[in-house]
Parts: C-alpha cells; sequence; structure tokens
C-alpha cells in the first residue's frame, strides 16, 4: 500500500501543479475573478489531499497497512475528483449547477479523514506503552 498509494498521491500533486499553473496563466482575462477564485479553490483542495495521500502512505509504513487506511486513502482521491474535479468544471463552464456536486467530494474528504484518525487511534491502542 504504502509505495503505490504515495506514487498516486505525488502523481496527484503534480497534476495539481500542472492544473494551478494553467489556471494561473491560461485562464487569465478568460473567465470572471469569481470563477478563478472558485478554480483556486480546487486546486488549493486538490493539492492538500494529495499531500495527506502521501501522508497517509507514510502512516501505513509506520503503523502498518489497515482496511481503514486505503479507505482513507480512496476517499481522499474520489474526493480530489468530486470536489475538485466538479469546481474546475464550474469554473470552466460557468454550468452554477455543477456546483450541487462539490460537497458530495467534501463528504469523501471528511469521511477518509476520520478513516484515518480511526486507523490511527486503533494503532496506538494496540502498541504497549
Amino acid at each position: 500500500m504504502s509505495s503505490k498509494y504515495f506514487a498516486i498521491g505525488a502523481i496527484g500533486a503534480a497534476l495539481g501543479v500542472a492544473i494551478g499553473a494553467f489556471g494561473a496563466h491560461g485562464l487569465d482575462g478568460k473567465i470572471t475573478q469569481h470563477y478563478i477564485d472558485i478554480y483556486e479553490t480546487g486546486v488549493r483542495y486538490h493539492m492538500y489531499h494529495c499531500i495527506g495521500i502521501m501522508l497517509i502512505a507514510l502512516l501505513a509504513g509506520r503503523i502498518g497497512e489497515s482496511k481503514l487506511l486505503r479507505a482513507g486513502a480512496n476517499l481522499l482521491i474520489a474526493g480530489v475528483v468530486i470536489f475538485s474535479g466538479s469546481l474546475y468544471a464550474l469554473a470552466l463552464s460557468s454550468v452554477d449547477v455543477l456546483g450541487a456536486i462539490t460537497p458530495i467530494g467534501g463528504v469523501a474528504f471528511i469521511a477518509g479523514w476520520i478513516c484515518v484518525a480511526a486507523a490511527a487511534w486503533r494503532a496506538k491502542g494496540n502498541r504497549a506503552s
């Protein structure tokens, strides 16, 4: 799990940089500031959660792999696709109804972090003090 998910997070972060650069250089003057702000929110959460995926991979190497850690990483991946992807689509298309999809990705982020917390808590409880 560790190396695979670290690689997924790193590739996702590289895509986040590319998507962010496109937004910073390719969208200037093409969409309104409102939609640029929405796009930037997508990039910010994209990057945060790709770094989070890499940290989960490192945590798995430290406390051991578990179904909860794997679920957490998968939920963060889904969150990046749904949350950030819907914001990118909204900003580029100006189709505001796409914003209705965004909270699904937010729920995936929250659920993912809860899974990671539970995995860490369980691992702590299993170690000798």
